[in-house]
């Protein structure tokens, strides 16, 4: 039997070598490459598993041949994804004797879906401000919400076998809370709220239809079990989602140093695709230590919007996800960081009379000690209006993709009776749910900030494009910094790798 076995591998592997090559040579479109081909032999679709880790393999229907076929993912522009967890299993359709395809379920770095339904979470903190009550980050299809419960367990970190097992499971009917704001969409960013009881001191939770399903959940950590009065970072920024490949290296590098000058200390990113020069540029950042970077793969789960409109930019979920990315991001750094910016990749959140955001947040405190949240207003300084002088178009910097801020130096003036987006700091401890522009709920007022204290500079497509630059406001705030930026900047771009030789020396 085992010399039989051994053979029908020997042949399987040798067929699937020759495929492989025909493919290469262009004799077989790698498109009509079927595992049926593989797997015609009763012993092979009974016995037979295979562990694919540098294909995008999907079991799908051919509906004119029936039969399941391996197809390149089309997102990729002709390459290969790697997915090293992947495990197809070739096993035996006995009604029609046929090889299928099994998928073993995916679990993601960041986001989970919840066991029997169609909702999703993503992380769980420990809330102090709830008398201790877990409350697990979610995104919630709306009109499809069903009973929910929670399985709160225990990490045997003693366990004899030496597997950190989950022991002393306790189940409990959940509480959910939809946020406000969704945009209209399907799916919403929720909360999912689950009692701690007094029996155990829970280290992993997870969220489930069904409360004695608690042998094939995903478990999540509870984060935040201490309440923290010290912090590693003053100054954090929160930037929601990256997505559709973008690639605007140099504007990204340049608005990180910026913050870097004025305070900040570390910056969070969640990220569901970006183009290759900002890659390279995100791990830069990551290993000097600056940047967390969050994977956000949420299109492996939703059709997510590109906007916040439904009629324009249809989907389930608003803007990737943007606004449980926000909400995530309070949380994940509530006690770790004093204060939290919330803004865009391509904003800066700018103090004006201070030289710093410490001397900023002091001064704003001291005038008003109960306030934890502060909106700032965005100013547009339109791209397509640059400096004359040319005293920023530096030779080194052409090669690099993206926007240089430093030549747009002419702000559009506030549109009255328009609405004016906002950006806000906080502090994270005041806040539990939070919007795009303003918080849904905090505790103590909300400050609106003078815009010529603070403001926020946005380099991006006019909103006014009528405006000629005579009707602009010239505005050189970034200038100040040009001593120390301008060499920071260079340092950051040679060391992604972004520079030019001839800029960077031999």
């Amino acid at each position: 039997m085992k010399q039989r076995y051994l053979g029908l591998l020997v042949g399987v592997c040798t067929f699937t070598a020759s495929l492989l090559m025909w493919w290469h040579q262009g004799i077989i479109p790698w498109d009509q490459l079927t595992l049926s081909a593989l797997l015609n032999q009763p012993e092979t679709a009974d016995n037979l598993t295979t562990h694919i880790s540098e294909l995008t393999v999907s079991a799908l229907k051919d509906h004119q041949t029936e039969r399941a076929i391996i197809h390149k993912d089309p997102e990729t522009a002709g390459t290969i994804t790697r997915i090293p967890q992947l495990m197809v299993s070739a096993l035996k359709d006995h009604q029609t004797d046929r090889a299928i395809i099994h998928e073993e379920p995916e679990t993601a770095d960041t986001i989970t879906r919840i066991h029997g339904s169609k909702h999703l979470m993503v992380s769980a903190f420990k809330d102090h401000r709830r008398n201790g009550a877990i409350r697990v980050i979610s995104i919630i299809k709306r009109q499809d919400l069903q009973e929910l419960y929670c399985v709160l367990c225990v990490h045997n970190s003693a366990s004899t076998k030496g597997d950190g097992a989950l022991s002393q499971c306790v189940s409990s009917k959940a509480q959910v809370e939809i946020h406000s704001d969704h945009f209209g969409f399907p799916y919403g960013t929720s909360d999912v709220f689950c009692t701690n009881p007094s029996s155990i001191e829970a280290t992993h939770v997870s969220i489930s239809t069904d409360p004695n399903a608690t042998q094939s959940l995903k478990y999540l950590p509870i984060q935040n079990k201490e309440i923290k009065e010290t912090f590693n970072y003053n100054f954090t920024v929160c930037i929601s989602t990256l997505f559709g490949e973008y690639n605007n290296a140099l504007q990204f590098v340049q608005a990180i140093e910026v913050y870097k000058l004025i305070g900040i200390q570390r910056l969070v990113i969640y990220n569901n695709s970006c183009g290759p020069d900002v890659e390279k540029v995100l791990k830069h950042y990551s290993k000097e230590g600056t940047l967390e970077v969050v994977p956000w793969p949420i299109d492996k789960f939703l059709k997510p919007s590109h906007g916040w409109l439904t009629t324009l930019s249809p989907g389930d979920l608003h803007y990737y996800g943007q606004i449980t990315a926000l909400n995530e991001c309070i949380h994940r750094y509530m006690y770790q960081s004093r204060y939290l910016l919330l803004n865009d990749i391509d904003e800066i959140i700018m103090p004006y009379k201070h030289k710093s955001l410490r001397d900023l947040m002091d001064t704003l405190q001291k005038q008003h000690s109960y306030a934890g949240v502060f909106t700032i207003e965005t100013h547009v300084f339109p791209k397509t209006q640059s400096d004359d002088s040319g005293r920023f178009s530096l030779p080194e910097w052409k090669s690099v993709p993206g926007v240089n801020i430093l030549q747009h130096i002419y702000r559009e003036p506030i549109r009255k009776g328009f609405f004016n987006p906002s950006k806000m700091i906080i502090n994270p401890r005041r806040v539990e749910q939070t919007s795009v522009h303003s918080t849904l709920r905090q505790s103590g007022p909300v400050i609106n900030v003078p815009y010529d204290v603070c403001r926020v500079i946005h380099v991006r497509t006019p909103e006014q494009p009528h405006l000629r630059k005579e009707q602009l406001y010239e505005d050189k705030k970034l200038w100040e910094f040009e001593e120390k930026l301008i060499p920071n900047i260079n340092h950051a771009l040679n060391e992604s790798g972004l520079l030019l030789k001839s800029a960077t020396g031999p």
